[in-house]
């Protein structure tokens, strides 16, 4: 694991290199998890290097006082292009709250990108009700709703799921619903023609959280978007089919 220090801050990343000398790709997690989604992108760095990031408040980087909403996305804008400045990263690989964060750098950042992965995303993140308030009031409630089938997963083994509600645990209820309203409040459909980065928005087919409509919407709101679909994956496509989404995301970076 190493640190970088930004903005009064340190925020956290791991590096995945093997020798690989395509670009450098930035992972970013989503709602209340941590760098270790991307675990299983590790095994692609032989062609495309990789940093995953800890936003502000999750895992091992320090934590912001924002609230949830633009304050808060812009925090967790800074902690990405402090990552990517330090490793010289230049594609942006964000999952549903990481892809707002991807998108928003894309439109608020000057840095430098050669492409956009946009997976289980959208360019307007609503987030039901029902979540909202157990989120606010029952957290356990919350964590159970989101690992329900065909949310976060379509058909993953019972330790992923194991796994995936002890990590959202551990990074606690103030910060998972700060980050879930921020997601919430995200709305950028009227901006996407001003996305200057080629995007590839790759879903899985039974994502109920961000159906694969929202990634067709994406592919055809920004001027070099193109869409991709995962079968046999849900949310975390990336870590229920890494094979595929591997797959998917090289043949992205390897674009001419």
């Amino acid at each position: 694991m190493e640190r970088v220090t930004h903005d009064g801050r340190a925020t956290a990343y791991r590096r995945f290199d093997r020798g690989g000398n395509g670009p450098t790709v930035c992972f970013v997690h989503g709602s209340g998890g941590t760098k270790d989604v991307w675990k299983s992108q590790s095994r692609i760095a032989d062609r495309f290097p990789g940093v995953a990031v800890d936003l502000s408040g999750h895992g091992d980087s320090d934590d912001v006082a924002t609230p949830a909403g633009p304050e808060t996305l812009d925090a967790y804008a800074d902690d990405v292009v402090a990552v990517a400045d330090e490793t010289g990263a230049t594609v942006l690989c964000g999952n549903s709250l990481g892809g707002a964060v991807a998108l928003w750098i894309a439109l608020e950042r000057d840095l430098a990108l050669d492409g956009l992965v946009l997976a289980g995303t959208g360019a307007k993140l609503a987030v039901a009700e029902p979540l909202r308030d157990a989120l606010a009031d029952d957290f356990e409630r919350a964590v159970s709703l989101l690992h329900e089938p065909d949310r976060l997963f379509h058909d993953a083994p019972p330790e992923y799921v194991e796994l995936s509600e002890a990590s959202m645990r551990a990074c606690g209820q103030a910060v998972t619903e700060r980050d879930f309203l921020t997601c919430h409040r995200f709305d950028i459909r009227d901006r996407l023609d001003a996305v200057d980065a080629p995007a590839l928005a790759l879903v899985g087919a039974h994502d109920e959280l961000t159906p694969p409509a929202y990634h067709e919407y994406l592919a055809d709101g920004i001027p070099a978007g193109e869409f991709a679909e995962l079968p046999d994956a849900a949310h975390l496509a990336m870590l229920e089919a890494p094979a595929a989404f591997n797959e998917a995301l090289s043949a992205f970076c390897s674009r001419p």
